[in-house]
């Protein structure tokens, strides 16, 4: 960094002390991974010099050329990925994305039905406190109590008791496939819309890793930073029917301009997530998921559902008797940054929880592979176990540190001005 320290060192200070924290620790956060350097760049363009309204070749702005072209090849891009006959790649978020979806979808008050947020689903997904369950009527499915997986006969039987005029499908801690086509056999039956929110997947789908939603759905939302390793932003594929609805839901409907140094980058995420490399860092993010699952399971940690078809790892912590908040202080104490999550049936409420949420793109991103999940379960187990213990937590601290050496965050050595080396976390 050139100008920054020199106008803002208070700034620049925070920047770095982050650089130090991401590259001296264990993320484990599911819904984190590390953007490549090229989609820094992209995002800190001069793209964010622009301002656009409206769409390629209709915009309320002169000195669009460039926007429009860029605009035009992200789309372009993001539809050839996913196979989809349509795409919007303006909104700012997933969480926006799936807002424009239901004002393109919906009118105030209609049935929605979608997955229970303390089951695996998403605030969006019309939680009480979300605009989504403020708007829509929603009611909720969830998993079988005893297997922990969705419970496609409850499904059915609530849209046929409540008419919906969507269903929602997708999750934010949900380990196992989701079958798509007998979602959308529901959605028939009672004449609804079927979107899915592939927030979570959407690298896992565009590399092939599982099964696309996008041939059975009306609509597809998804963000970009997760395990597709792009910028923060969203977008929207539908079949081409939907388009124009949901192009005035994005604009003028829930939002303004774009961010045009953001479709940079995403038009450069959709460009990468075609490479050989790519596909196969994601076959590598479920390989170790599902490496970490088996040794936590060896540990004695009951694993949601089992196991894991994805690139999370749900445990539910009840077996030894610690919470998730417990949990997710004690491992970040010792370099491991984790997630307390709720378990399906979970008696605690959000801010406490049974469970924790693990996964894997960012350490894969890392390079590592099955034999360092082994340690890190090792890791995780032995710090879980020995909570209070000085003399071991500070020993797993070590650890941590010496395996966070050995797979420095890839490229971070050329970034200009980087000193995380010579910070603490």
């Amino acid at each position: 960094m050139k100008y920054l320290p020199c106008e803002d060192e208070e700034v620049h200070k925070l920047i770095q002390e982050e650089q130090a924290r991401q590259e001296q620790t264990l993320s484990l956060i599911a819904a984190e991974n590390i953007a490549p350097l090229s989609i820094l760049e992209a995002a800190g363009s001069v793209f964010i010099n622009k301002t656009v309204e409206g769409y390629s070749g209709a915009r309320y702005h002169a000195g669009s050329r460039c926007a429009d072209a860029l605009e035009e090849l992200t789309v372009r891009r993001a539809k050839q990925v996913f196979g989809a006959q349509y795409a919007n790649v303006q909104p700012h978020s997933g969480t926006s994305a799936n807002l424009a979806v239901y004002l393109a979808a919906l009118k105030p008050g209609d049935t929605v039905l979608a997955m229970s947020l303390s089951e695996g689903g998403h605030l969006s997904h019309g939680h009480p406190l979300n605009f989504s369950g403020q708007v829509y009527r929603f009611y909720h499915y969830g998993v079988d109590r005893h297997t922990e997986v969705i419970d496609y006969d409850q499904v059915e039987m609530l849209a046929l008791r409540h008419r919906p005029r969507l269903i929602v499908a997708g999750s934010s801690a949900y380990p196992r496939l989701i079958d798509w086509q007998h979602l959308r056999s529901i959605a028939d039956r009672v004449s609804a819309h079927l979107m899915v929110d592939m927030a979570h997947i959407s690298g896992l789908v565009a590399a092939g890793v599982i099964p696309s939603p996008v041939p059975h759905s009306d609509f597809v939302t998804s963000s970009l930073y997760k395990t597709l390793q792009g910028p923060r932003g969203g977008f929207i594929l539908a079949r081409q029917e939907f388009g124009p609805a949901l192009d005035r839901a994005v604009f003028p409907g829930c939002q303004g301009t774009p961010i045009l140094p953001l479709l940079a980058a995403k038009a450069v995420c959709f460009k990468r997530a075609t490479t050989p490399q790519f596909v196969q860092m994601q076959y590598q993010v479920v390989r170790n998921a599902q490496a970490l699952a088996h040794a936590l399971g060896e540990h004695g940690l009951r694993l949601v559902t089992g196991g894991t078809d994805n690139h999370l790892v749900l445990v539910d912590l009840r077996n030894i008797g610690i919470k998730g908040n417990e949990a997710e202080a004690a491992l970040e104490s010792v370099g491991i940054v984790a997630n307390r999550n709720l378990v399906p049936y979970d008696p605690e409420k959000p801010t406490i929880t049974s469970g924790l949420r693990l996964g894997t793109p960012t350490v894969t991103n890392r390079g590592m592979g099955e034999g360092e999940m082994r340690a890190i379960a090792d890791l995780i187990a032995e710090t879980l176990t020995n909570m209070g213990d000085d003399a071991v937590i500070s020993s797993v601290r070590d650890r941590v540190r010496a395996l966070c050496s050995q797979f420095p965050m890839p490229g971070w050595a050329t970034l200009p001005g980087a000193a995380w080396a010579n910070l603490k976390p």
